[in-house]
């Protein structure tokens, strides 16, 4: 394993403790602030689709905001990890009835070719719900280590957004490397 691996996994290690050490209370009131600063911003106000992460764990919660883009009639994409690859493809969904556990033990939409959608063109009006342990000022992420995020990041053509809970922002930068991508935004409580 290389310097910069090490370096990120310790990281990855450590947050994952902050994270659980935050107490299932006191992560709901943090999140509920994250979504409500989310759904005030004006990239998610003019967007027409969102792109969300189904949080797991003590992950950011997505739900609320999910919620929030369907009473607006927005279009909501979640991924489904493709086996054996670091790639998502990505499927609307209009309820959380009918997901599936991955092999990640994430929620997933059935593989249905009906529910597919594409990525957005350049000039739609799109955001990204991007996960991560943490970011830092130049809004780089420290991500789970599986690639998905960096493989999805450069093919996305409208805004990605990092959520994050403020506790979890890192003050310096942090390890990345060459061809890492910053998200376009990153939204704290």
């Amino acid at each position: 394993m290389d310097d910069i691996a090490s370096k990120k996994n310790e990281l990855r290690r450590k947050l994952r403790a902050l994270r659980n050490d935050l107490g299932e209370d006191n992560r709901v009131a943090i999140d509920a602030v994250v979504a409500t600063n989310v759904c005030e911003h004006p990239a998610y106000q003019q967007a027409d689709a969102v792109y969300a992460y189904l949080s797991v764990g003590a992950e950011v919660d997505t739900r609320a905001i999910i919620r929030d883009a369907w009473s607006k009639d927005k279009m909501v994409a979640v991924p489904r990890c493709v086996p054996n690859t670091s790639l998502m493809d990505w499927y609307r969904i209009d309820d959380f009835e009918g997901l599936e556990a991955s092999s990640f033990g994430i929620e997933e939409p059935p593989a249905n070719p009906d529910r597919l959608v594409a990525l957005p063109a350049e000039g739609i009006q799109a955001v990204a719900l991007v996960p991560a342990f943490s970011f830092d000022p130049d809004r780089f992420r420290l991500g789970y280590g599986g690639g998905f995020y960096d493989e999805f990041l450069p093919n996305f053509h409208g805004v990605s957004i990092g959520l994050c809970r403020a506790c979890q922002m890192s003050d310096v930068p942090l390890p990345r490397r060459e061809g890492d991508i910053a998200v376009d935004v990153v939204i704290t409580d």
